[in-house]
């Protein structure tokens, strides 16, 4: 019989580095999971493994570049591992991976589910396995599922759909994700069970095109069914919702969202540009009376809702007088955070070949105008719960206090004694920083 010490010495171990998106770490996440079902053992990237999982990013050029990057090094550090490249990088450019020489195995975004036998095929072969496939024939949601091993922490992401059929001009994600695709309802309520009996307490609903989940299955499923399957869970303390685009906010949903106390008061609704012309030239479904009137309505009906955002600047075309339109619409909504972006020219998408293209010196500038808004905007708004409650999940500790995040995704640092993982605290505020609150438990919720 093999001793346990022989039998650990002989454990393969995988490595995964995950570039991207929230959706991107719960695909890591799932990959990881099959690989220990598998009897692989999970390491960090600084450790020597056997197999490394690149899970690449495409949404920007510089994704591209760094997904490269990424791959080189580990190559030129592991020259005898077995590498292999996932993600949007590796679904729109598997030739260009397989001409760089230091991939084994190159697998997009269908049959992750294959991906340890991909990997034990390329330990017996020469030649670079391509399983990459036409991503826009797949229809049906692959179900990947996470079983997390180690620590338990506080709050889970856990994806439920992908695809976009949006099309946005500037955008990369239809092309790699393909179309939209939801998760079975059953499917999602019963890993977020398991997930909840194991020790989690708040769970984040992620997805590419989020607020049109079930839209596909033509069975009366939504977010906002989804959402009101999962207030029945017992010890799910907060759940939390992803990006969702404004025209996709059913009434349904801010009904829940005002009523249910155990979903968070907090909604990411990108605006991605605050001048009509250039909503237009980037083919978003709304204008920008829609967007405000809807932000007026939710904070009239929901008054203590955060709202946060993201923009793109430097978007061909955009002049100066439709930057300031932008700022100007910043300054009047007055986001809780805005996560600002330059236009990154994408391969194979309109916005790519438009005339007017903005240097990259002058997008940099206005990178950087946005962003010394947003630190006033984002502070006057945390000002706002000096010497007033909040309610927070404890989940890292740092030094001696516990950090978590409030019902607003504001990051806050609990002071009192005997604070736990997992548990929700209510919290007074005595301080506001740069980076967020700090505050002391009155009681535990």
């Amino acid at each position: 019989m093999i001793n346990e010490r022989e039998q650990c010495k002989n454990t393969k171990k995988v490595s995964f580095i995950t570039l991207g998106c929230k959706v991107n770490q719960y695909d890591s996440d799932a990959m990881r999971t099959l690989f220990i079902h598998r009897g692989y053992k999970p390491v960090e990237h600084s450790e020597v493994a056997d197999v490394y999982i690149i899970n690449t990013c495409s949404v920007t050029s510089i994704g591209d570049r760094k997904s490269r990057q990424v791959i080189r090094k580990i190559r030129r550090n592991n020259p005898d591992a077995v590498i292999a490249a996932t993600g949007c990088y590796a679904q729109v450019a598997p030739e260009e991976l397989e001409k760089m020489g230091d991939v084994d195995v190159i697998v997009g975004h269908q049959n992750r589910n294959k991906i340890v036998d991909y990997i034990e095929e390329a330990e017996k072969s020469e030649k670079t396995v391509n399983a990459v496939k036409d991503i826009m024939s797949i229809r049906e949601y692959e179900n990947l599922t996470v079983d997390p091993e180690g620590e338990v922490k506080a709050r889970a992401f856990v994806k439920v759909q992908e695809g976009c059929d949006n099309y946005c001009t500037f955008c990369i994600i239809p092309y790699a994700r393909g179309r939209l695709k939801s998760r079975k309802q059953e499917d999602a309520v019963d890993e977020i069970k398991k997930l909840v009996e194991k020790g989690y307490r708040e769970v984040v609903l992620t997805g590419i095109h989020l607020g049109n989940y079930g839209k596909d299955l033509r069975n009366g499923t939504s977010l906002s069914t989804l959402v009101s399957e999962l207030l029945k869970i017992p010890n799910l303390l907060r759940i939390r919702l992803g990006s969702i685009e404004s025209v996709e906010l059913s009434d349904e949903l801010i009904n829940i969202i005002k009523n249910e106390k155990r979903v968070c008061h907090h909604l990411h609704l990108p605006l991605q540009s605050g001048s009509d012309a250039v909503l237009k030239s980037m083919n978003r479904h709304y204008r920008l009376r829609q967007y405000k009137d809807l932000i007026a309505m939710l904070r009239k009906k929901i008054p203590n809702l955060a709202l946060t955002t993201d923009l793109i600047v430097g978007f061909p075309g955009e002049t100066e007088e439709n930057f300031k339109e932008t700022l100007n619409t910043l300054h009047e909504l007055k986001f809780s955070a805005i996560h600002v972006f330059p236009f990154s020219k994408r391969t194979g998408t309109p916005a790519a070949m438009y005339p007017n293209q903005i240097t990259n010196e002058e997008k940099k500038k206005r990178v950087h105008r946005v962003q010394e808004l947003e630190k006033k905007i984002s502070k006057e708004f945390r000002c706002e719960f000096l010497n007033k409650i909040v309610h927070v999940l404890a989940e890292n500790k740092k030094e001696e206090y516990f950090e978590g995040f409030s019902d607003e995704y504001i990051r806050v640092t609990i002071k009192g004694e005997n604070v736990k993982r997992g548990h929700l605290y209510s919290v007074i505020v005595e301080e506001v920083t740069d980076e967020g609150l700090i505050g002391r438990v009155i009681e535990e919720v």
